[in-house]
């Protein structure tokens, strides 16, 4: 029997740019990606994604937009990840990781990840629909 595990993902938005964090540990260490991770016991959902936002990259915000949610396996685990996804245009402070930068649409090529990259995390991921 599968059990699911709530993740958050809030990404952080002033077209044509999106802010990016460094993922320093865990799944993905090295790359970048929005802001996120586990919602705790007794929290809900938004309030995991505020803190988590607030904890990596030093923002807050007033309004998250809800804009979706996936879930996904590795093959060959029994735990559902079931990550919901958040938009924030606006912000209050300044990004303090130093890591954080800002991507431009259209001018960064492969700003996701390189090929490189790719092939260290070799992991098969099933996507589940609702």
């Amino acid at each position: 029997m599968l059990t699911s595990r709530l993740f958050t993902l809030v990404l952080v938005v002033q077209p044509p740019r999106v802010l990016l964090g460094m993922k320093k540990r865990g799944f993905g260490a090295g790359l970048w990606n929005g802001f996120g991770g586990k919602v705790q016991p007794g929290e809900s959902i938004e309030e995991a994604a505020r803190r988590e936002l607030l904890e990596e990259s030093g923002l807050t915000v007033d309004t998250l937009q809800k804009m979706g949610q996936i879930t996904f396996e590795f093959v060959g685990s029994s735990e559902l990840m079931e990550v919901h996804i958040f938009r924030a245009d606006d912000f209050h402070g300044e990004p303090k990781e130093s890591e954080g930068r800002w991507l431009e649409e259209g001018k960064e090529g492969r700003a996701f990840f390189s090929e490189a990259e790719l092939g260290r995390e070799k992991k098969q991921i099933c996507f589940h629909q609702h």
